[in-house]
């Protein structure tokens, strides 16, 4: 399978050209101005091309919750969003705390065949806050363990499951909260996790990444970290971003301006690693009973787009790299670069667009977000994947 895309801007974290793509076998094969292939060509004049965004912390409910979403929903507006590879959270039904669950749900993936998967498994067996018996049982297609959703009270528990981590060579995804604390103050709850992992993995060496981060004083805590050499990695999301003083319930909550403008200092600095999703879907009336979360892969890249960059924070570079080149090096993928031998997984993109929010519109079986009938610019238009357009925008 061949494409060449012709007179594109063609943007990475490295790079800003008017030039050509050509995908040969899966594969980026070449780039640069004037090529001629004889294949499949697609045009991208007027348009951006990037390489496909990559979600390091995504919820598509399967198994147990597919009324909520499923491989198939969620695999499509993954690809609608501009993402060919999504990194799934273990708080299904039941709970991933098995090769039997991840081998489940690869195979589904590998049988819709519309993005690439890897599935997380818990840190602690069924989220039961202590067992860790079966992390013994994982296999190298394991990379990532969580108890997304929970916070692990309990200091010796995450010690061992650090050292164990080590010794399996798995990345801890931590959702810094204290949830005795959380009724009485959801800062100190963040902010205490967060700096007693930084400190675990400090004296351990296991690598941790600290999901979606949202206190000013937690991305302090990073950046110390990461001037102290531990082996540390974090994400923001772009709502904590892009919303402030805002009620929608999501878990950590959208915070005030003083910490968006830190998070976003965090960004410009290089603190921040990542932006991820955390895609929750929920039926509306589960978000009136209280679920927190929000359906954002679909919106991720315009909300990102508008927030950083037309505002002026960041270029365009980096924002590639926080979402494609820096998720593809955390995950261990030939992905997210514009460079040979690198996956063909590319996105077009219409950055003068401007878009209006219509969650009714999404793929996604979540219609719940905090940006319906927003104005934000930015739309995919194609997203590509091993050379295949698996998704092409009506308007293009």
């Amino acid at each position: 399978m061949e494409i060449l895309i012709k007179a594109a801007r063609i943007v990475d974290e490295s790079k800003d050209f008017l030039g050509d793509l050509y995908i040969k076998d899966g594969k980026i094969e070449d780039f640069g101005e004037d090529l001629n292939y004889t294949c499949k060509v697609v045009d991208g004049q007027g348009l951006t091309l990037m390489p496909s965004f990559i979600d390091l912390h995504v919820h598509f409910r399967e198994p147990g919750y597919t009324y909520k979403e499923d491989l198939d929903t969620g695999g499509l507006a993954a690809l609608r969003g501009g993402y060919t590879l999504v990194n799934l959270m273990g708080n299904t039904n039941p709970i991933c705390s098995s090769m039997e669950i991840v081998e489940y749900v690869l195979k589904r993936g590998k049988e819709l065949d519309l993005v690439d998967i890897h599935q997380v498994v818990s840190i602690t067996k069924d989220f039961d806050g202590y067992t860790l018996s079966h992390l013994d049982d994982l296999d190298e297609r394991v990379k990532f363990i969580s108890d997304d959703g929970k916070g692990i009270k309990s200091n010796i528990v995450m010690y061992k499951a650090m050292i164990k981590a080590l010794e399996k060579d798995l990345t801890l995804m931590i959702h810094a909260e204290d949830e005795d604390l959380t009724p009485i103050d959801y800062r100190i709850s963040e902010n205490i996790i967060t700096i007693r992992d930084i400190y675990l993995s400090k004296e351990t060496g296991a690598r941790l990444h600290l999901c979606h981060v949202s206190t000013k004083e937690a991305i302090e805590e990073v950046r110390r970290g990461k001037a102290q050499g531990v082996n540390l990695t974090c994400e923001v999301t772009p709502h904590h971003i892009a919303l402030w003083d805002n009620d929608y319930k999501v878990n950590p909550p959208i915070r005030t301006k003083e910490d968006v403008d830190a998070l976003i200092e965090g960004i410009i600095d290089g603190t921040v690693d990542a932006i991820a999703t955390d895609h929750a879907p929920h039926t509306g009336e589960d978000k009136l009973k209280g679920a927190p979360g929000l359906s954002g892969i679909e919106t991720a890249f315009p909300v990102s787009y508008t927030s950083l960059v037309k505002n002026g924070k960041i270029d365009l570079k980096k924002l590639s790299k926080l979402m494609s080149g820096n998720p593809g090096k955390i995950m261990g993928v030939r992905k997210g670069k514009i460079e040979k031998a690198y996956d063909g997984d590319v996105v077009l993109i219409d950055l003068d667009k401007e878009i209006l929010i219509d969650s009714q519109k999404f793929l996604s079986k979540g219609k719940n977000t905090p940006f319906n009938g927003m104005k934000l610019y930015g739309q995919v238009m194609m997203t590509i994947k091993g050379g295949e357009i698996k998704y092409s925008n009506k308007d293009l």
